[in-house]
């Protein structure tokens, strides 16, 4: 396996609507997730520990949800948020 992210359940029916610009920052961050989560957990798929649940992550112009899961090498995206005032 190898470290990867993706929007849950599909990038249409999480990013919809959103604008381009605010998408990219949060693919590049989704990027820095995968690196630090790939650094962090050598091992992934014989990972023993209880996921860390859902996050935010914050970035130009807007946020996002998240969660990282060992096991599957994967950081997933549930709920990007732009925000109405950019």
């Amino acid at each position: 396996m190898t470290w990867g992210w993706e929007y849950v359940p599909d990038e249409e029916m999480v990013a919809v609507g959103a604008p381009a610009a605010f998408l990219a920052e949060v693919e590049k961050k989704a990027d820095e997730l995968v690196r630090a989560a790939e650094a962090l957990h050598l091992h992934g798929p014989a990972y023993e520990g209880a996921d860390e649940g859902a996050k935010h992550a914050f970035v130009a112009g807007g946020f996002f949800v998240y969660m990282v899961t060992p096991r599957s090498e994967l950081v997933t995206i549930w709920q990007v948020t732009p925000d109405p005032f950019v």
